[in-house]
């Protein structure tokens, strides 16, 4: 488990939604469908797994809906981390 100490600006992203412009550097370069949890009612409704959205739609859905976004969502600087991944939270937090 993480035993580092950060101060965490905390979201709810059900009242303060994250806008396609603050998720379009969360995302980078990556492809957005990692972003969103497969196990997800509207992922599986929406067949994401076979037909992927196209970026712009990925970023306009996670807008307006933000249930299948992995979460957590941490930042520091430019870094991102999304979904417990502790490998890249350590590093995150180094």
């Amino acid at each position: 488990m993480l035993d580092k100490k950060a101060v965490l600006d905390e979201r709810e992203l059900g009242k303060q939604r994250l806008t396609e412009e603050e998720l379009d550097p969360l995302i980078g370069d990556r492809p957005s469908l990692d972003f969103l949890i497969s196990k997800n009612e509207l992922y599986r409704t929406l067949k994401m797994k076979e037909k992927p959205p196209s970026r712009p739609q990925a970023l306009r859905l996670m807008a307006k809906k933000p249930n299948p976004i992995r979460r957590p969502i941490m930042r520091r600087g430019n870094e991102y981390v999304l979904g417990f991944v502790e490998p890249k939270l350590e590093t995150l937090l180094k």
